[in-house]
């Protein structure tokens, strides 16, 4: 069960929910998953929160949890060189983050404080549901040339490669820390991220943002496969949630993985993928299929009835997407998905500013995503349609364990 008393805010406040009643809401669908289980949660009055995400565990939630249908993404820079300032902020943010997932308010709440002083909660989510939200935080290359902690960074936090390709938006690159919301209401995803800039105003500033909808792959394979935009099933072979043996291959860093403050986190990958969809949408059906070497409709690989059967890659074409990606084509590296669709308005040349927000968890980025996209950049038949137009990686530390731990704290704290 979730503790989500504030011990810096004393007395626990009542649910967001609470000021309308529970009205006969019911548990959220979904399978528990390794270091983000669906739990009850409990509220600071002490009943339960249903569709609540524990906060607490070994692992962070937002990486195994079963994959909520909305993404509000922020990288963001560090403006202060105070050490003891920034671990003030991660404290204070571990603390919203704690009554958020909870479905609480931050601190004391969005109303009834001193009438002379802003709120502590912004309100926009007063009377939602906790929606599934989790947040989840990474340390970017960048933040480790700051507060003496160059020699603590990761040997597997690297910077990434320029791929063949690549045409990355200085503005949407980068950042010293991101944190990623995910929830099945888009508000609540919206209000989390948004209150954890105000608390961290002067300390530390977004440097870019990234909204997305209609997740693009699942941690449940024993639901619907989702389609991206271009029409297509993404992630059929994605790491389940609860898959413990593969994300202790694949995901976790383990015991002599590199330092032991990261043992227990994960590496992230997030890109910005735009998609010419209007070229797209002017391609054959024929095409389309042998680009990603499954058919539209069921999602079948080339030659199979099924989505699920096990692909023939060699019937595919050369450079198909699935034949390229496989881990059987890339010495069985494999990686966890968890990305998103967007659309941002237009170009200004009459075009959709649309695609793929690529988000993808792994135990080592050298043996990931880097020699992944190094063979996907130079062959894939995708690329015709594609371009990655933003980048970053962030070293994702370990699950806050209980009531008095924070986020980083195995990074920063002076015993670590």
């Amino acid at each position: 069960m979730t503790e989500t008393q504030d011990p810096a805010a004393g007395t626990a406040r009542p649910s967001r929910r609470a000021l309308i009643g529970w009205g006969g809401a019911g548990l959220a669908l979904g399978a528990a998953a390794t270091g983000g289980a669906m739990a009850l949660a409990t509220t600071g009055d002490g009943r339960s929160a249903p569709d609540a995400v524990d906060f607490h565990g070994p692992h962070q939630a937002g990486i195994a949890t079963a994959v909520q249908d909305r993404l509000h993404f922020a990288a963001f820079d560090v403006r202060t060189d105070d050490r003891a300032a920034f671990v003030r902020l991660l404290k204070e943010w571990t603390a919203a983050a704690r009554r958020m997932t909870a479905g609480e308010e931050v601190g004391d709440g969005a109303h009834g404080g001193l009438p002379e002083a802003p709120p502590d909660d912004t309100g926009e989510a007063l009377g939602l549901r906790a929606s599934r939200l989790t947040l989840t935080i990474g340390f970017g290359p960048s933040l480790f040339a700051k507060f003496g902690l160059a020699d603590r960074r990761p040997a597997a936090l690297v910077d990434l490669p320029h791929f063949p390709g690549d045409n990355l938006d200085a503005a949407r690159t980068g950042g010293d820390l991101c944190v990623q919301a995910c929830a099945d209401d888009p508000q609540v995803a919206v209000h989390a991220i948004r209150n954890l800039a105000r608390i961290g105003f002067g300390t530390v500033a977004v440097r870019w943002s990234q909204l997305g909808f209609g997740k693009t792959s699942s941690t449940t394979p024993d639901a619907q496969t989702p389609r991206n935009l271009m029409g297509f099933k993404d992630g059929t072979r994605n790491i389940a949630g609860t898959e413990t043996g593969r994300l202790g291959k694949f995901v976790w860093v383990g015991d002599g993985d590199g330092p032991a403050w990261m043992t227990g986190g994960s590496y992230l990958v997030a890109r910005r993928i735009r998609m010419n969809i209007e070229t797209w949408d002017r391609a054959s059906l024929q095409e389309q299929e042998d680009v990603f070497g499954r058919d539209k409709g069921e999602g079948a690989p080339v030659g199979k009835a099924r989505e699920h059967d096990a692909p023939f890659l060699k019937a595919m074409k050369p450079d198909a997407h699935v034949r390229l990606a496989h881990p059987d084509s890339n010495h069985g590296i494999t990686i966890l998905r968890r990305g998103y669709s967007f659309t941002d308005g237009t170009d200004g040349l009459g075009r959709l500013d649309a695609g793929l927000f690529f988000l993808a968890y792994q135990r080592d980025v050298r043996e990931g995503f880097v020699p992944l996209q190094r063979s996907l950049s130079a062959r894939d038949a995708l690329n015709e349609y594609i371009q990655h137009v933003g980048s970053a990686v962030f070293a994702v530390p370990p699950g806050v364990r209980d009531a008095d731990d924070w986020w980083g704290r195995t990074l920063f704290a002076k015993e670590a």
